[in-house]
């Protein structure tokens, strides 16, 4: 009961304090309204992204369906992938071709997509392969 009281005791108090401050803080004047109190709100600065008329020279549209460009700026395995370089044999989003993805437990190696947990060819990265007699469980080679 007693701390019910207190409760009590602070909330009114508290609705004092935020009236009192309302009245204190509220002009009171006549007249017409001055043009400050009409805009409650600053003008927003225009956006620097929204400023910007000319294309980003950092976007990544630079092979425009032109393979030999791939080819000589990222290397042979590269491939022009939705006006990007891919390299085909590793990209999880391009993996053999272009726009195919690989599964979520799935990598891309060699083109191929693989999962890296159970394949005896890959068995924990590309390219590990476990010797004969030897299955791949987890991503560990394990010979019976």
């Amino acid at each position: 009961m007693k701390i019910m009281q207190i409760i009590f005791m602070v909330s009114i108090t508290l609705t004092i304090a935020t009236t009192l401050t309302m009245f204190i803080s509220t002009p009171t004047t006549t007249g017409p309204p001055s043009p400050s109190t009409t805009t409650p709100f600053p003008a927003r600065p225009k956006s620097r992204f929204l400023a910007e008329k000319q294309p980003n020279p950092r976007a990544a549209d630079h092979c425009k369906n032109d393979d030999e460009i791939c080819y000589i700026l990222e290397g042979k395995n590269s491939t022009c992938c939705n006006n990007k370089c891919m390299d085909l044999s590793e990209d999880k989003h391009n993996c053999g071709a272009c726009k195919k993805k690989c599964k979520f437990t799935s990598s891309c190696c060699k083109g191929e997509c693989v999962n890296l947990a159970y394949d005896k060819r890959h068995c924990g990265s590309c390219g590990n392969k476990c010797m004969t007699g030897g299955y791949c469980i987890y991503g560990l080679c394990n010979y019976a």
